[in-house]
């Protein structure tokens, strides 16, 4: 969960908060360490993928921030925002965001493999017979969803995306997203992690450069998995808030929340566990641990 505040007509400031969400509630608790994790990994991906697909990523460290938005902090000065700022805030430049949310999936899960066990296809299209939960989809499949205002974000065809943008504009943003999604698969493997799927966002700037904006390939965004655990034929463990999704579904099956806020209170072990999921997953991509405060 982020905040976006205004520095100028060109650029922006994010800050991600260690709040989260579940079933569509934000819970009371944080996670610690959930916003910095986001901020830091994301940064790092925009520089390892520069190569592949410009950003609007500027800076992610807190001095730098500091000293090019002095106006932020009025009379106090870099030395005293830095602290309020370490870790969790990103400046980057304005775009102007594209509608859809650019998803690649590589596995099969997660609402592909329902509408997949359901119908035989992903987003309409027809995939090949005799697949598993779980199955590697080779190459990935480039599956687009709207960004829903309210409710859930909707599956649509590539069809529905070049009849709303443009077939050009759409071509690109598959592309792109395909060209991300491989470099940063390939580059987790070998680190430990299965990047099953993942979205992207994109944006354009003022003179029409096309962006990959937001975050990218974190736990929030993407389904991470551990590879030496994996099993094609059910369900994976994965690196994000599965132990809080874990624990709350637990209490909705038993009857003790109906899944609708206010939410239950999260015991401190969950919370612990979910944050350990979060760093682990930075450190294991990053080669070395986050520096938390």
């Amino acid at each position: 969960m982020r905040e976006v505040y205004e520095v100028d007509a060109d650029t922006l400031l994010l800050v991600a908060s260690d709040r989260v969400s579940a079933f569509d509630v934000v819970l009371k608790e944080p996670v610690p360490h959930k916003g910095a994790v986001l901020t830091q990994l994301s940064a790092f991906w925009f520089g390892k993928l520069a190569a592949v697909m410009p950003s609007h990523f500027l800076t992610a460290a807190a001095d730098e921030i500091a000293e090019r938005v002095p106006a932020l902090f009025g009379q106090e000065g870099a030395q005293h925002a830095a602290p309020l700022l370490a870790g969790r805030a990103m400046l980057v430049r304005r775009t102007t965001p594209v509608p859809f949310e650019c998803v690649v999936r590589g596995y099969l899960a997660g609402s592909a493999w329902a509408e997949y066990r359901e119908r035989g296809t992903l987003a309409g299209e027809p995939l090949s017979e005799g697949l598993v939960e779980s199955a590697r989809l080779d190459p990935p499949i480039f599956s687009p969803a709207t960004k829903a205002e309210t409710g859930h974000d909707e599956n649509v065809t590539f069809a529905h995306v070049a009849a709303a943008l443009g077939a050009a504009l759409a071509e690109r943003l598959k592309r792109a997203s395909l060209a991300l999604y491989e470099a940063g698969r390939g580059y987790a493997r070998p680190n430990g992690i299965i990047i099953a799927d993942t979205k992207f966002e994109f944006g354009t700037t003022a003179t029409g450069q096309l962006l990959v904006i937001d975050e990218i390939l974190t736990p929030d965004s993407s389904r991470f998995w551990p590879a030496d655990r994996y099993q094609p034929g059910k369900s994976q463990p994965s690196f994000d808030k599965q132990p809080l999704r874990d624990y709350l579904a637990d209490l909705k099956k038993q009857g003790r929340w109906n899944g609708n806020p206010p939410p239950p209170p999260l015991p401190p072990d969950v919370v612990r566990a979910t944050s350990e999921r979060y760093l682990d997953a930075y450190r294991r991509l990053t080669g070395h641990a986050l520096a938390v405060r």
